[in-house]
């Protein structure tokens, strides 16, 4: 059993209660408690050994811990306000490493104006832990989800994709500005982080939304560590493959209406010139996920980065 398929069997018993307008199955909960805003509620963590090496620098473990946060924050157009922390540590730990952990992520905190305001300590075997609950706000009308894309959209992502593991998922910029500019400027149907790949998140999108996407290859934005990887002896992942389900870039991935894709490209180079965006592809009725290369159009089989799976 994989990830998606353990959250599956376990989501159709969660309770809930009148205060949810968004519950499991998007990049925040969202709720409403009676103020003018919606709250955004999000949880999640990072193991040493699957999202960080013994030998990574602490400050960039802490950084990391509180940026995937951050990143789904985003997704939802949300400002981040204030985050709990649960770290576990082996028994025999330093707590000089602990305490730079803590300053890597308070940095990127203070940052973003987010309240540390409590949490856990305990102990785990072996390895670190360290899990992060934040909740933020976001305007009741400008709460952007994963099931609002259309056919005929137009598909964007921000960034350079693939490649990731070679450092940028340790250093890579939540995308809060960007988003809530997106948001404030255009009607953004749809979007979510790129986590687990664009072949994986995409479809998330929709899932949600029940419709299809075609993508064309020669638009899909390649990092230039995908394409130094792909150049290396031992590797067997060509650039596009990287791009396509690679983890961890952090990356906005929305869907616009077809009409406001030019005048967004226009807008998007003005406010922010030195971060690339592109237009990869459409949204269709028609159901699946497709790729156009230069040998036509074919079905989109890659998934991206699942837990659980076995190699």
């Amino acid at each position: 059993m994989n990830e998606v398929e353990l959250i599956a069997r376990l989501v159709p018993s969660l309770p809930s209660n009148g205060s949810v307008v968004v519950a499991a199955g998007d990049d925040c909960a969202v709720l409403d408690l009676g103020a003018p805003d919606y709250i955004l509620f999000k949880t999640d963590a990072i193991v040493e050994g699957i999202h960080f090496t013994a030998e990574t620098p602490p400050e960039k473990i802490g950084r990391k811990a509180l940026a995937r946060c951050l990143s789904d924050i985003a997704a939802m157009a949300g400002k981040p306000n204030s985050a709990l922390v649960t770290i576990a540590v082996p028994l025999e730990f330093e707590p000089a490493r602990i305490g730079a952990i803590y300053a890597g992520l308070n940095a990127l905190a203070s940052e973003h104006s987010v309240a540390i305001v409590g949490g856990e300590t305990t102990t785990n075997p072996e390895r670190v832990l360290i899990s992060i609950a934040l909740i933020g706000t976001v305007e009741k009308d400008k709460c952007v989800r994963r099931s609002g894309a259309k056919a005929g959209d137009a598909i964007f992502v921000t960034g350079k994709l693939g490649g990731s593991i070679h450092a940028r998922h340790l250093d890579f910029e939540p995308r809060l500005e960007e988003a809530r500019w997106l948001r404030a400027q255009y009607n953004i149907h749809a979007m979510i982080d790129l986590s687990d790949g664009l072949a994986s998140d995409l479809r998330h999108i929709l899932a949600a939304s029940d419709v299809g996407a075609e993508l064309m290859a020669s638009a899909i934005p390649i990092s230039r560590e995908a394409k130094v990887a792909a150049r290396a002896e031992s590797s067997t992942k060509p650039p596009l493959l990287a791009a396509l389900t690679d983890g961890e870039d952090f990356e906005l991935l929305f869907t616009v209406s077809g009409r406001d894709a030019v005048p967004l490209l226009d807008g998007w180079k003005k406010k922010f010139p030195k971060l690339p965006l592109a237009c990869i592809g459409k949204i269709t009725a028609e159901p699946g996920l497709r790729l156009r290369d230069k040998n036509g159009m074919k079905s989109l089989t890659v998934h991206g980065y699942t837990h659980f799976e076995k190699s």
